[in-house]
């Protein structure tokens, strides 16, 4: 094992990285996949070090000493902050699990597991094709060209997801909007809730899918004809099936808002 103790900027490069695990809490962090030897820079930090662990099973660990996964949500009721700038590049198949309090992060190109928890610092998630977890309080959530399988919590952060064809993509929010801009593959599966979040779905206008879309007090509107109101007691609800695919999208609130929107013919 090999262990430094980054104070100031500082460039470091590695052997092999089998799996990846970073824990920050401000600033801003870039995860990028990469082709070339691994690497971590660091061009900003504050005055606490950042600890960087290599284990021999090549696993890569940067963090606070006292910062721990499930520790995050501990960091809001502390004074003061840690704010460090960092890229990583790793391989593409490498595992990560990415956690930060109020930093920003980035993270690209990866076709492994990819875990992210934040607190409050807005997340981009670019070109991800493995299974991604993403956890939130309040930061908001983007992702783009997602070709994997996405799961997204939050309280109050808001998702948005712009093109891509997601196996499959899971969203549950309490007062988080969702915006969604997605084609659906002939088997992909699309669920997405919320308490008093709004959602707004556009999907091609010759989709293939089972499509549900309901609500308990919000309004339901829908760009697609062969939609049709179901009889659900207590709930409105727009159902059908569009084309002939094997695939299937639901979006259920309790007091928001539902709009289904239909892509332009190319």
């Amino acid at each position: 094992m090999s262990q430094w103790t980054i104070e100031g900027p500082q460039q470091l490069t590695f052997d092999a990285v089998r799996g990846l695990n970073v824990r920050v809490i401000a600033g801003k962090l870039a995860v990028l996949a990469s082709e070339g030897p691994p690497t971590l820079e660091v061009t900003e930090i504050d005055s606490s070090p950042l600890i960087v662990t290599h284990d021999d099973d090549g696993t890569l660990t940067v963090a606070y000493k006292d910062l721990t996964w499930d520790g995050l949500l501990g960091w809001l009721k502390r004074s003061g902050n840690r704010a460090s700038t960092l890229t990583i590049t790793v391989p593409k198949d490498c595992p990560l699990n990415v956690g930060v309090v109020s930093a920003s992060a980035v993270v690209a190109g990866f076709e492994h597991r990819t875990g992210v928890r934040s607190v409050s610092g807005e997340i981009v998630l670019d070109g991800l094709s493995g299974d991604v977890h993403a956890e939130t309080v309040s930061s908001d959530v983007e992702c783009r060209a997602m070709e994997g399988d996405l799961s997204f919590k939050s309280v109050s952060g808001d998702l948005a997801v712009a093109g891509g064809t997601p196996r499959r993509l899971k969203a549950t929010t309490i007062s988080g909007r969702i915006t969604a801009d997605l084609a659906l593959r002939p088997t992909g599966h699309v669920s997405l809730s919320s308490v008093s979040g709004d959602i707004l779905v556009r999907l091609p206008y010759d989709v293939e899918s089972d499509v549900t879309i309901r609500s308990t007090t919000g309004r339901l509107d829908s760009a697609f004809e062969a939609l049709r109101p179901s009889g659900l007691p207590g709930a409105k609800s727009l159902s059908g099936r569009l084309g002939g695919g094997m695939a299937s999208l639901s979006a259920t609130t309790v007091s928001a808002d539902v709009t289904l929107l239909k892509g332009d013919k190319e």
